[in-house]
């Protein structure tokens, strides 16, 4: 095990008030851990020494290395009881990562209430109510992180992931104005941008909710962003270049407020910042 000494302005938040607390092993929560950019922030912050609660809402053990700072649990984050019970679970905690989510690639004129409200329950409202479970006690404490994982996506207009890319610009929005918030109080908030990941799991998943193909003046568009999206050559975005921010911006107290992760994504916000 890798052990780090923490001093006041690098740890992501130092108890004063319960001196039981442990000063050398901080513990990160981690949402959406089943695979892509959670597992690999899990194994990440396994691996630099820290205690790392990895959620999902269908736990698979074997998928992290055994370890005693390891905690896997259930967590739907569309559930408040079920966040409730692992908040109660898990008690103290120095990092949130928000990192549970699904996309969902339809025009805007065919996509389905029903996605619609689920993209926004799941990524916005869910991270909403993650935010809010763990934000009293890192007020009261003048101490903690929160580090949402959203998209460069957000960065420019793109066709098909019109919801998505909605569900995602008000997380930012959200962060925005939480890191405003909570300065006062010494409470640190980031936003992790990443690109195009062709190595998860997100074109599978968001494949089910896929609408438009049989549709002459939509399918070569669809077609079109598929073959894009599983291309694997040109700039891209790996898991371990998410983990990589995700870790920058729970250890270095002068992170930015917003940072890409991943070839693409660095150039996409360079883009969105000179535009």
């Amino acid at each position: 095990m890798v052990k780090h000494r923490w001093s006041r302005g690098s740890r992501p938040y130092l108890d004063h008030h319960k001196p039981n607390r442990s000063a050398l092993m901080p513990t990160v929560l981690i949402t959406g851990c089943s695979s892509g950019f959670g597992l690999e922030t899990a194994k990440l912050f396994l691996e630099k020494g820290w205690k790392v609660v990895a959620t999902m809402r269908r736990p698979t053990p074997d998928i992290l290395p055994v370890s005693d700072h390891l905690t896997i649990l259930p967590l739907d984050v569309t559930d408040p009881a079920s966040i409730r019970k692992a908040v109660e679970q898990i008690g103290d905690i120095d990092v949130l990562v928000n990192n549970a989510g699904f996309g969902a690639a339809v025009p805007v004129e065919l996509i389905e209430p029903d996605t619609a409200r689920e993209l926004f329950e799941t990524n916005t409202l869910g991270t909403l109510a993650m935010m809010q479970a763990v934000l009293p006690a890192f007020r009261e404490r003048r101490g903690g992180t929160i580090i949402n994982v959203t998209s460069t996506v957000t960065l420019k207009p793109l066709p098909l992931v019109s919801v998505y890319r909605a569900s995602k610009a008000a997380v930012n929005a959200l962060t925005e104005s939480l890191a405003v918030e909570m300065e006062p109080f010494g409470v640190r908030v980031h936003i992790v941008l990443p690109g195009r990941s062709p190595e998860t799991s997100f074109g599978n998943n968001a494949r089910p909710h896929l609408r438009g193909l049989d549709n002459p003046d939509y399918k070569p568009m669809i077609e079109g962003m598929i073959a894009n999206f599983r291309e694997e050559s040109g700039p891209i975005t790996h898991a371990v270049d998410v983990a990589a921010a995700v870790w920058r911006a729970a250890t270095d107290p002068g992170a930015p407020l917003k940072i890409a992760a991943g070839e693409d994504a660095v150039q996409w916000m360079a883009e969105a910042e000179h535009s």
